[in-house]
């Protein structure tokens, strides 16, 4: 039996992906089968997509990170058929073929039963944005950082820094917005952003070792300058979780913010993340950081994805692409 998959092909150092027939796996132990009934689209798999050397390990492959189905079938008595479940991270859509394919053949311990506040749609809007985005604000909220000043998020219109904005106005914090998209004003006030300031005027002055302390803390989803720019503008013991690099993956600092300021600089990998982590990041967007993400959610075929991956790696992308496989 075969299933449909959007099948990314390399020719002579060109990649190049269609919609395929693909054999179904045959079931592994410790591993189960699920139907994917909606899947996300991420920066990652716009790379895997393009052939970008260190994401996919080989190819022909099936890239998609974030899975949400039912079980068909499983190895194990932890799932049973009919179960609905949700899978991010690990090495979906990297080693193992992912969600951009009807069927995915996964280690069941990469797999969490889908909360029953949640369906299959609402999961995707969130997707790995939505668990970098909960995991970024967990460190915050861990760090009981004041709200009497303002939370810094930067890349705003993108998939974490949308929902990152969105959870941190929800739960209480005023938030400005870092963005280089003029025209999305008042799409990132919907969103939840009090503020929103130029990417460009915001790095117009020089960077200093310490700057004045006007936010309390910040999620940065970009790295680069920007990240070397927050730095200096945290107060005391503030925390900054960094998930990102669109803006280059090297950033400079001096240790005055952290020495005199006792500041925190968390790094966040929700792709590594342990099962239990993920499982209580899924709780929170379930309950208490639960978003109605859909006016910023676009849903469209696999048969629709080449033009998507297109726009993400062009930086066009504004809030959350979900992916409909079946009619």
């Amino acid at each position: 039996m075969k299933f449909k998959g959007y099948l990314v092909r390399e020719n002579e150092g060109n990649f190049n992906g269609s919609i395929e027939d693909i054999d179904i796996p045959k079931l592994e132990q410790g591993r189960v089968l699920i139907k994917v009934h909606y899947s996300s689209l991420n920066y990652k798999d716009a790379l895997a997509a393009s052939g970008a050397k260190g994401v996919a390990s080989s190819y022909p492959f099936v890239p998609g990170i974030d899975v949400a189905g039912e079980i068909i079938e499983s190895s194990t008595t932890d799932f049973s058929v009919g179960d609905n479940v949700i899978a991010t991270g690990y090495k979906i859509g990297m080693s193992e073929f992912g969600g951009f394919g009807e069927i995915v053949h996964l280690p069941s311990n990469w797999v969490i039963k889908m909360p029953s506040e949640l369906d299959h749609i609402k999961c995707m809007s969130f997707g790995t944005a939505g668990i970098t985005a909960a995991a970024c604000i967990k460190k915050i909220v861990d760090g009981d950082c004041s709200k009497k000043l303002p939370v810094l998020v930067s890349g705003s219109t993108g998939g974490v820094g949308s929902i990152s904005v969105g959870i941190l106005s929800k739960i209480g914090y005023e938030v400005h917005a870092i963005s280089g998209k003029s025209s999305q004003v008042d799409t990132l006030k919907m969103m939840g952003a009090n503020e929103i300031l130029d990417r460009n005027e915001y790095m117009s002055d020089p960077i200093k070792p310490m700057d004045k302390a006007q936010y309390s803390a910040a999620v940065d989803t970009v790295g680069g300058e920007i990240l070397s720019k927050m730095l200096t503008m945290i107060a005391n013991h503030g925390v900054i979780s960094c998930c990102g690099n669109v803006a280059g993956p090297k950033f400079s600092s001096s240790v005055f913010p952290f020495i005199l300021r006792g500041i925190q600089l968390s790094g966040i990998d929700s792709a590594e993340s342990s099962i239990e982590l993920k499982k209580e990041l899924w709780e929170l967007l379930s309950n208490e950081w639960s978003l109605d993400l859909l006016n910023q959610t676009k849903i469209v075929k696999i048969s629709e994805i080449k033009e998507e991956i297109d726009k993400i790696l062009k930086g066009d992308q504004i809030g959350r692409v979900v992916i409909q496989h079946g009619e």
